[in-house]
């Protein structure tokens, strides 16, 4: 489990503030624990971010008591896919942790993306 910290809502959190209303974004789906919105810089025809609620730093603090957090995540995701018309020909999940990985906002969160086919290693 992490601490406390990267749980509370952070004022200067870009994602925090989509969660609570006060930046707009286009929400695509929403649950008690998570918001699912489209990304401002699509890397595909489908590229939705999937976030907890819960100010988590990203991934490299999440533990095993945040399973049910990555679960409901991940499907959020799938029907993310399937409502986008991306599920059956396949789409791709991405997790970022760090600079060197591109993570610009330090929130976890899920990228779904797809409509198009992607190479492989990516990046």
């Amino acid at each position: 489990m992490t601490a406390a910290p990267d749980r509370a809502p952070l004022a200067q959190c870009l994602f925090c503030r989509i969660v609570a209303g006060d930046q707009p974004a286009s929400v695509v789906r929403s649950t008690p624990t998570v918001l699912a919105f489209r990304d401002i810089a699509p890397a595909g025809p489908t590229h939705v971010l999937v976030v907890p609620r819960a100010h988590v730093t990203d991934a490299s603090v999440v533990g095993s008591a945040d399973g049910p957090l990555l679960a409901e995540m991940l499907e959020v995701a799938r029907l993310v896919a399937e409502e986008d018309g991306v599920a059956e020909r396949g789409y791709r999940l991405v997790f970022n942790v760090g600079d060197d990985a591109g993570n610009s906002v330090p929130h976890l969160h899920l990228h779904v993306i797809g409509g198009r086919p992607m190479a492989w290693p990516p990046g």
